[in-house]
């Protein structure tokens, strides 16, 4: 991996604040943010492999292998122990990067996490219902099984992103959660239906030193949002 593979955009000085964007989003979704935050910090987001104008997948990335291929970013763009806001699939990201550190090692000093994924819904019957249908539909009429029970977000994927989406929204989080040890906030948009009150709660009782605190908004309510969402980042950095 070279440091050219890695689509970024950095502004001011001081100690680093890292953005990490959600899935099918980019760098430009922060935009805002950066200009506002590099008054006081050095700001950086960048693509994830795979994403926006970064290198693209050669093979299928598992949330681990976003996670080295984050941690080697860092290590190109001179990141250490940052501050870090992350939105959805960049919370995956997040978590399993402290997750696999060496012990005792912190990477994030505080992290925000926004609309965060990464817990699996518990399977009920009815979900293990409709994936035998799947499988029966799939070993016959492929195209249709796609079309049928594909979400419009997984039909818009590349082959090798399809197959990575699958490893990454197939992996239960919670264990990973629960060994990240910086200082975390949550922030759930209110009218969240990605992301729900619920799973937030779980996520911020999980984390062990996590607080949540809820703003008007949907999924992307740092966005929607950004006056409150920016005043709650603000108090929480200090």
């Amino acid at each position: 991996m070279r440091k050219e593979d890695v689509s970024f955009i950095r502004k001011g000085e001081g100690k680093d604040l890292v953005f990490l964007h959600g899935y099918l989003s980019s760098k430009e979704a922060f935009l805002p943010f950066l200009d506002y935050f590099s008054g006081r910090y050095r700001v950086t987001a960048f693509d994830f492999c795979g994403f926006g104008q970064s290198a693209p997948l050669t093979s299928p990335f598992s949330v681990s292998d976003y996670a080295a291929w984050t941690g080697e970013a860092f290590r190109l763009l001179g990141i250490e122990k940052p501050y870090c806001i992350a939105h959805s699939f960049g919370c995956r990201v997040a978590v399993k990067m402290q997750a696999i550190a060496p012990f005792g090692k912190e990477i994030f000093d505080k992290m925000i996490f926004t609309g965060p994924a990464g817990l699996l819904p518990r399977r009920t019957w009815k979900y293990r219902l409709k994936v035998k249908a799947y499988r029966a539909v799939k070993k016959w009429f492929p195209a249709l099984a796609e079309r049928k029970f594909g979400s419009e977000e997984y039909r818009s994927l590349s082959p090798v992103m399809k197959e990575s989406y699958k490893k990454i929204v197939n992996e239960d989080l919670r264990g990973d959660i629960a060994k990240f040890s910086p200082r975390a906030l949550v922030i759930e948009g209110t009218e969240d239906a990605v992301t729900t009150a619920a799973e937030a709660e779980e996520y911020a009782a999980i984390l062990p030193r996590g607080g949540l605190r809820y703003i008007k908004g949907g999924h992307f309510a740092f966005a929607e949002n950004a006056a409150d969402f920016t005043l709650a980042a603000e108090e929480f950095f200090g």
